[in-house]
């Protein structure tokens, strides 16, 4: 999953969910289907923290240092 990004991770996320919800979903599949959007969603939120981070980092760059 390294090489995707968060809107593929997302759009794949997102059809994950709409075959769970499907009400002739294979009940031997929906294990699958969890465990794959269970990994979808920990590397979206891992994007999200990483994309925040960076933000705010290159907020800080631009905040005037205080001088004592």
């Amino acid at each position: 999953m390294a090489n995707k990004t968060y809107s593929e991770a997302l759009r794949e996320l997102q059809d994950t969910i709409q075959k769970m919800q499907d009400p002739n979903c294979d009940i031997d599949l929906l294990a699958q289907y969890t465990e794959q959007a269970l990994q979808l969603l920990k590397f979206c939120k891992d994007k999200l923290h990483k994309t925040d981070e960076d933000v705010r980092k290159c907020l800080e760059q631009l905040a005037p240092t205080a001088t004592p």
